[in-house]
């Protein structure tokens, strides 16, 4: 091992990657309803609901952000959460300009900068959440092995798939919740 190496450092995190689908193409339609809307959904429902499961969030972006969970069980209960929460907010809204996530979650070895976390657990959980269909929750198959049988979700096997620049395959797993608006 390299000096370098050994000085950085590093833990065990599950990360949870969250972005808006369409987020250009609503801010395209709709610049300042988006634009508005989305520091409020941040605000009133998202970072709540990651306060309430016990984690932090490492980063907003503007249409998305990072967070990291010691618990994978808490980073799922927090996205089902959070994408029912979404759902039940656009049942009380206007239906053309629906703010929709996706949300990737993997278990993995971070490296701390600062604040900041790094490296393979967060490039996995990145590449998930853009894969992952619109409204629903996308994990690694890492991240399902520590949570099997912890919540009650419908568990779908999502098959074998080669991420962008992640050399190995990832098994990924589907979860949804038992809401409607996640079910099947």
């Amino acid at each position: 091992m390299r000096k370098e190496e050994h000085a950085l450092q590093r833990r065990l995190a599950a990360i949870l990657v969250a972005d808006v689908v369409g987020y250009s193409r609503l801010v395209e339609k709709d610049e300042g309803r988006t634009l508005s809307a989305l520091p409020t959904l941040q605000t009133a429902l998202l970072q709540p609901q990651i306060a309430a499961h016990a984690g932090r969030i490492v980063k907003l972006m503007g249409d998305g952000l990072i967070a990291e969970f010691a618990s994978v069980v808490e980073a799922v209960s927090c996205a089902v959460q959070m994408q029912n929460a979404i759902a039940r907010q656009h049942d009380r809204s206007d239906t053309t300009s629906k703010i929709v996530f996706r949300i990737g979650i993997n278990v993995g070895d971070v490296v701390v900068d600062g604040d900041d976390l790094l490296g393979d657990g967060v490039n996995v959980a990145a590449r998930l959440e853009q894969i992952c269909p619109p409204g629903d929750i996308l994990m690694s198959g890492t991240a399902y092995e520590h949570l099997a049988g912890k919540i009650d979700t419908k568990i779908n096997y999502a098959g074998e798939q080669h991420l962008k620049n992640i050399s190995r395959p990832i098994k990924p797993i589907m979860c949804r919740s038992a809401d409607r608006f996640l079910s099947p």
